[in-house]
């Protein structure tokens, strides 16, 4: 090149915008886009006040206000700068080639493009490595010997707890065929009794950690027991053979919204639990997302004490889970990494009220803020705390607002099936505008079979769940909810004094609810849980870091219910510092899977636990004879 050649560079950078303006132009779009949606609620000040960003882009603004002036001096002194960059960035091109200028725009464009994914991905191109990495060195022969080995034995430990253990009460014999011949209505009866008595925990006793939410009246249980009866055999799929079903349905959806300040165009639909509720709430967020805003990858993002249902909602609809840390502390969402974790892609924010592992109930008018600032949906997870913290007011404890008082909140899930003492197996998703729920929806408009659509995952549904879900809330009530959380939140508070008065144990946040976790810097906390299993206790094992925590219902809410819980700890605290050696149990396994570097071998343990959930006998060779004594599924001396 002559040295006295200069080359436009203009020209270099239109040709170099040849190349690269599809990515260039593409990327452009969505950041104004999002910029727009982002921004679009700021204010701009003017002679008149303030006034929505979002009106000042035209030339009709500007020329309308008079108060408005620019600067010509400024302007000019802006573009001589400008003309001072462009040339001193001309002297320096001079030395290169043409090409080389145009492949250097094309490298540094796509180098800072792999620059900005890297940031924003880069804790899944960690997770996505340390994958790669244990599955070759899994895949090494000697190394996936004994990882099988070491897997079947896990497979023999868990079915015998599972199938040994855990039945040792139940004298039934497993029935493996369908009977030759029909039992007669007794002899249902009574196998559905004998093996309904079975296990070695009294659910019933209160010692377990969110078992049960109801069964201490005998009449209540008898009510909903007829009331199935009655609707036993209906399906809510067919509104014009059921009508009542359907009737039913709508009024459990108009009740939940009116405890969660639901009013207007407000509305939701019924599910089958809190994982329904909030796969759905996702679904909806999701197509919204890609409608409203064309966001082609969508993002929820969430604290990592958010339900591991959106995990699995995400898993199922090709989501992205985006998770922040929590305030050490507090155990709440932290804000400052909740905004930092917000992109363009981003079509929900969760608020957990309360979040399952510490009972701690998010900062719902902080997230609902974010929400409204960048245009994202908000959803607060409300299936635990779904008929309990609506009432928390009215029995004498406030709380700061969380559903639908909070403007920016879009969804909530609540759950009927555990405070609103229902029969599991339902659960509420509400919105805040119809056009929400609209994106919830499943049509087919045309499968041969007819037009096809559903509001929720099932087709068919069971009538009988519904109604007893109905009479659940009409039995019930205001005043009886609001009695049953008075008890409970009360037996938690006392809960929480005694194990603040325990020197070795440390409470996990402060939980204003039913669920209360602590941990301990003193004593291996999971050996404390697996004695306090020796001791008839089913209290629920957290990881990262360990601790214990209890749910409190209505079997718990007693005067001296905290005062023996309590009692047993310090009891086991005490033996846990004075023992040498292990303590078999879930502790061990929760322990053991902590230093397990390679998760997806705990995750394979996980699935073995699952897979026996369907194994009716031991996979030996004794079980196998066993298996033969049952006569075509008949429990020998049952069926005559």
């Amino acid at each position: 090149m002559l040295d006295d050649q200069r080359i436009p560079i203009k020209n270099i950078v239109y040709e170099s915008l040849l190349i690269t303006y599809p990515y260039i132009i593409n990327s452009a779009s969505r950041y104004l886009q999002s910029q727009f949606y982002l921004h679009r609620d700021s204010k701009f000040s003017s002679g008149h006040g303030e006034i929505p960003l979002s009106t000042c882009f035209g030339p009709e603004f500007l020329s309308s206000d008079p108060n408005i002036t620019l600067s010509t001096t400024n302007m000019d002194s802006f573009w001589d700068t400008i003309s001072e960059l462009e040339s001193a960035f001309e002297d320096h091109a001079s030395r290169y080639e043409k090409w080389q200028l145009i492949a250097g725009t094309v490298v540094g464009t796509l180098l800072a493009v792999a620059i900005k994914d890297i940031y924003f991905n880069f804790p899944d191109i960690v997770d996505a490595t340390k994958s790669r990495v244990f599955k070759f060195f899994r895949s090494i022969p000697p190394i996936r010997r004994y990882i099988e080995d070491q897997l079947e034995t896990s497979r023999k430990e868990i079915e015998k707890g599972m199938l040994e253990d855990t039945q040792a009460g139940i004298t039934v014999p497993p029935m493996l065929k369908l009977p030759s011949h029909g039992y007669s209505r007794e002899e249902v009866s009574k196998l559905a009794n004998d093996i309904l008595g079975g296990g070695k925990f009294h659910w019933k006793d209160g010692k377990i950690s969110g078992g049960a939410f109801a069964g201490a009246e005998d009449g209540y249980s008898e009510m909903l027991t007829k009331t199935y009866g009655i609707y036993a055999l209906t399906n809510p799929l067919h509104a014009d053979v059921f009508p009542g079903v359907r009737k039913m349905e709508a009024e459990i959806v108009s009740m939940t919204l009116d405890i969660f300040h639901g009013h207007g165009q407000h509305c939701g639909t019924l599910t089958s639990g809190g994982s329904e509720s909030i796969l759905m709430a996702c679904k909806a967020m999701r197509d919204w997302g890609r409608e409203e805003k064309g966001v082609e990858s969508p993002e929820i993002v969430m604290c990592i004490t958010g339900h591991s249902g959106f995990d699995k909602a995400a898993s199922m609809l090709g989501m992205k889970v985006r998770k922040v840390r929590a305030n050490p502390l507090t155990w709440k969402a932290d804000l400052g990494a909740l905004k930092r974790a917000i992109t363009s892609n981003t079509v929900m924010l969760v608020a957990s009220a309360p979040q399952f592992p510490h009972g701690i109930i998010d900062d719902t008018e902080a997230i609902a803020h974010l929400g409204r600032k960048y245009n994202i949906p908000v959803h607060v997870d409300c299936c635990m705390g779904g008929f309990l913290l609506p009432f928390m007011e009215a029995a004498g404890y406030p709380l700061p607002p969380f559903d639908f008082r909070v403007p920016g909140v879009t969804s909530i899930s609540a759950d009927t099936h555990k405070y609103g003492n229902a029969p599991k197996g339902s659960s509420v998703i509400m919105y805040s505008d119809p056009k929400y729920r609209h994106c919830q929806y499943f049509v087919t408009p045309d499968w041969t079979g007819g037009i096809y659509a559903s509001p929720t995952v099932p087709g068919s549904r069971p009538g009988g769940l519904v109604a007893v879900c109905w009479a659940a809330l009409l039995y019930h009530g205001k005043s009886g909810y609001i009695e049953a959380t008075r008890k409970i939140v009360a037996t938690a508070r006392s809960l929480k004094r005694l194990i603040e008065d325990v020197p070795e144990l440390q409470l996990m946040g402060d939980p204003l609810a039913s669920i209360v976790a602590f941990t301990s810097t003193q004593v291996d906390i999971l050996k404390v849980g697996d004695l306090m299993t020796q001791y008839g206790w089913h209290l629920n094992f957290c990881q990262y870091p360990p601790g214990l925590h209890i749910c409190l219902t209505t079997l718990q809410s007693t005067d001296k219910f905290a005062e023996g819980l309590v009692s047993d700890l310090k009891k086991a605290v005490k033996n846990v510092k004075e023992m040498r050696g292990e303590i078999t149990g879930l502790g061990k396994v929760y322990g053991t899977a902590a230093g397990i570097p390679d998760k997806s071998l705990v995750g394979d343990a996980a699935k073995i636990f699952l897979a026996c959930y369907y194994e009716s006998m031991p996979k030996d060779d004794s079980a196998s004879t066993e298996a033969e004594k049952v006569s075509n599924g008949i429990p020998n001396g049952v069926h005559k």
